[in-house]
This record gives C-alpha cells, sequence and structure tokens, in this order.
C-alpha cells in the first residue's frame, strides 16, 4: 500500500495537513454512520489534492470507507481509493 503523503514529499504543506486531517475526521465519523454527502465531499478534496501533483481519471476514481474485522472481534475503518492516473505532473523546483 502507498503511503500519500510520503509520496508527494517530506516537506510540511497546508494542502497536507488539511488532507491528513480529513482522513482523520473520516475514520472517526464512520462508527456514526456518515452520510453519502459527507462522503462525497471528502472525495472532492481528495481528488483537488490529488489534482495538484497528478492527472487523474475521475471517471474511474473509487473511493469508500469499508470495515475491517479484527482477530479480537473488533472492526476497524479503512478509506480505500482506488484512482487512476493518467500521469504525475511535473514536480521540478520551478512548479509553484
Amino acid at each position: 500500500m502507498i503511503d500519500l503523503f510520503k509520496f508527494f514529499g517530506k516537506g510540511e504543506s497546508k494542502s497536507k495537513d488539511i488532507a491528513k486531517e480529513r482522513l482523520k475526521l473520516v475514520l472517526i465519523h464512520d462508527r456514526a454512520n456518515i452520510s453519502p454527502k459527507f462522503l462525497d465531499m471528502i472525495k472532492d478534496d481528495i481528488i483537488k489534492v490529488i489534482s495538484n501533483y497528478m492527472e487523474i481519471d475521475e471517471a474511474g476514481l473509487d473511493i469508500r470507507l469499508s470495515r475491517i474485522p479484527q482477530e479480537d472481534d473488533t472492526y476497524s475503518t479503512a478509506l480505500l481509493a482506488n484512482i487512476p492516473i493518467r500521469r504525475v505532473k511535473n514536480m521540478g523546483p520551478n512548479r509553484g
């Protein structure tokens, strides 16, 4: 599995921090049965952040929450993302 935050670089960025906090929020709200509208908002934010770095195929995008059973009869929550990448954008020093 790819750690998206490491993939995009080690430098601190406001977008990365916002996306990270929103992903944490998704995991917390899953236990409260979040609405599809809320998940759509998260999906839109993920698209915006990833689009800064890559050209993606939004038609093939699939982002959802899943509950995964654990050995101790509890569940953990996972954010599953299938994001078709057309190409990585120029990440040179003049980007910005």
